[in-house]
């Protein structure tokens, strides 16, 4: 029987693990980490997943030790596979797998390795995103592929959409790629290192929208939107966190009053919209003052039926990226 040890976390680590258990992989142990109480748990446990089917579990803080090393060791596992953990792998652990270490990454490898794959693309316009699944090196995200998924982004999809179908995609390759593993037939392919891409952290104050671009606007917003922190904009000195918006083709019906030039918001109607500095149109579907939603109502009660969003400074090479 084939024996492995699964590093994983979030709801990729949740459909990944059953792939490998409905394939009668015999899982040795299971690493994921402990949920912060700091983080909104939104997703899947992987943890729960093996007590279900009483399968060990470890949460080690640091799994590169010489004592968890040697742990994994001693269970002589043929796969070593990484399912969303967060943490990398050091080479004396990948070295304990003695048929390969595999992660399964969320993009279109090698495009956009690095940190919130998922946030990165929706962030940059991409049409289409999907998960590859590779062998682990010391260096992310530039091993060998085995396979890969591809899933479309549509114009409004917001990351947690995508995400859902990121999940999918990594549940069918896996499916699809495991038997050629177990058999030893799965052809191995180069990644181009003149194709890459790699995207890092980011400073919370990168979620801060620059209203020069609808486009770019549009975007950010759905890269950060819930479930994850959202997008904001300062309106009046005040914070204001924009949580859905949507392309307008033609710009809406406005009363007198409304600034001629420049970006600004208006409440009015049904409607709350905004106007970007290249004559680009945004309704604002959804946007909320600390955790009070905000209704074209209630905007305009507390900021007028206009409002200029106050100045978006942008650092110099500052990369607008998700949160």
């Amino acid at each position: 029987m084939t024996r492995a040890v699964v590093f994983g976390y979030h709801d990729v680590g949740v459909r990944c693990l059953r792939v490998l258990l409905a394939h009668g992989i015999d899982v040795a142990l299971v690493v994921t980490h402990e949920d912060s109480a700091t983080e909104n748990i939104f997703f899947g446990s992987v943890a729960g997943v093996a007590d279900e089917v009483g399968l060990p579990v470890a949460t080690p803080e640091d799994p590169n030790t010489p004592a968890f090393v040697e742990r994994i060791r001693a269970l002589d596992p043929d796969f070593v596979f990484s399912f969303y953990y967060r943490r990398m792998l050091s080479p004396a652990l990948l070295a304990c797998a003695r048929r390969g270490a595999f992660n399964m990454h969320g993009s279109l490898l090698p495009k956009y390795r690095g940190r919130a794959p998922v946030n990165w693309a929706v962030l940059k316009g991409e049409r289409e995103t999907g998960v590859t699944l590779h062998v682990m090196t010391e260096k992310p995200d530039r091993g060998d592929i085995a396979g890969r998924f591809a899933v479309p982004i549509l114009p409004d999809d917001t990351a947690g959409e995508v995400f859902d179908k990121v999940t999918v995609a990594a549940e069918l390759l896996l499916d699809a790629t495991l038997p050629g593993l177990v058999a030893g037939t799965t052809r191995l392919q180069s990644q181009d290192p003149a194709a890459a891409s790699y995207f890092g952290r980011r400073r919370p104050e990168d979620g801060r929208i620059d209203w020069s671009s609808a486009t770019d606007a549009h975007n950010l917003v759905r890269a950060v939107a819930p479930p994850y922190p959202g997008a904001f904009t300062v309106l009046g000195g005040r914070e204001i966190r924009v949580l859905r918006t949507r392309r307008l083709v033609s710009p809406p019906s406005l009363s007198a009053g409304v600034p001629v030039n420049g970006p600004f918001w208006y409440a009015g109607g049904p409607h709350i919209v905004a106007r970007c500095a290249d004559g680009g149109w945004l309704e604002i579907l959804a946007c909320a003052e600390g955790t009070q939603a905000l209704d074209p109502a209630s905007f305009a009660s507390r900021f007028g039926l206009w409002c200029v969003p106050d100045a978006t400074p942008v650092a110099t090479g500052a990369d607008p990226g998700a949160r």
